[in-house]
């Protein structure tokens, strides 16, 4: 497996790990660029204190769709913080059975994201959307035009169709093991360019073994792209990380 130094991990929740301090120190130490993204505001201040003292780990600033239920209140203390990050996450949809009822909520509130991040502009938003990528994708172009601020579409599982509309929006699409591990999503995969690919593990959701991902497994979607694509795994390491800096940029 190919050095874990140099690569991209743009969707991981480092503060739900058993030790948020040490999963960052980790990550810092692996010398994978970590977007250690948010579940609720609440948890904004500690990320971004540890993420401020490492050179790889950026923290992200969300209020996740699945939690909007119970805390689409939190909005006001999202608000609060916006100007402290560029980066925004985990935000989005979710229209599974388990939270289907919320969506309406969903929907105003990740309205409201868009629409703080393009007035506030620059921000990189790394967005959820179960069952719900066309509506996520009508919310982005309503509120979000492509200049204004970059999205990032975390493990994406939706069609061919609407991976190509997205792409046309300007989105990027963060790929874990998960996406490429299965087989209904292959059309899907060969509808995304090599230059709007990054890489995730949304750890500690996802395993490696049996464990819980870290950032450093991010190797292992390197190689998993590259024999997709029929490229040397450093190839592919590199166009990941061209492709971050041009999401920058």
């Amino acid at each position: 497996m190919i050095s874990s130094t140099g690569l991209v991990d743009f969707h991981c929740h480092l503060d739900l790990y058993p030790d948020h301090a040490v999963a960052v120190r980790d990550a810092e130490a692996a010398g994978v660029f970590t977007l250690a993204v948010t579940t609720t505001p609440l948890a904004w201040p500690r990320n971004h204190e540890l993420a401020q003292r490492t050179k790889h780990v950026r923290a992200a600033l969300g209020l996740h769709p699945q939690l909007v239920a119970e805390r689409e209140n939190e909005i006001e203390l999202w608000d609060r913080y916006l100007a402290e990050t560029r980066y925004i996450g985990e935000v989005g949809l979710d229209a599974g059975p388990r939270f289907f009822k919320s969506l309406d909520a969903q929907k105003r509130v990740f309205q409201h994201v868009l629409q703080r991040c393009a007035q506030a502009r620059g921000k990189v938003i790394t967005v959820h959307s179960i069952r719900s990528a066309k509506a996520v994708l009508d919310l982005v172009e309503t509120h979000l035009p492509p200049e204004r601020g970059k999205i990032v579409l975390h493990w994406f599982t939706g069609t061919k169709s609407e991976a190509k509309r997205a792409l046309e929006l300007g989105c990027y699409f963060s790929i874990n093991a998960g996406m490429l591990g299965n087989e209904k999503h292959a059309p899907m995969m060969q509808t995304i360019p090599l230059d709007r690919m990054l890489t995730e593990t949304d750890g500690p959701f996802t395993r490696a073994g049996d464990r819980p991902s870290q950032p450093a497994d991010v190797a292992g979607v390197v190689e998993s792209l590259g024999r997709l694509h029929g490229l040397p795994a450093t190839n592919v390491a590199n166009l990941v990380r061209d492709n971050l800096r041009a999401l920058l940029g």
